[in-house]
């Protein structure tokens, strides 16, 4: 069985390096990300932002208005 996961290092390419490097940086930011929003203390900030999707025309026709005065 270890035969079968030995990873010839030596013989990797670039774009080798380039995907595990890729791959554990994207592991550490979906275990930061994980931590971030399951974290008690985040709940009020994150909670605020809930809606904010929804709002978003509101945000897009002031912008307008404020143009439209210029």
């Amino acid at each position: 069985m270890s035969d079968f996961f030995q990873t010839d290092w030596a013989a990797m390419t670039l774009n080798d390096w380039a995907g595990l490097i890729i791959t554990v940086g994207v592991f550490f930011l979906m275990i930061w990300a994980y931590v971030y929003a399951f974290r008690p203390k985040n709940k009020e900030k994150l909670e605020s932002h809930r809606f904010d999707i929804f709002n978003d025309d509101e945000k897009d026709s002031n912008a307008l208005n404020e143009d439209s005065k210029k």
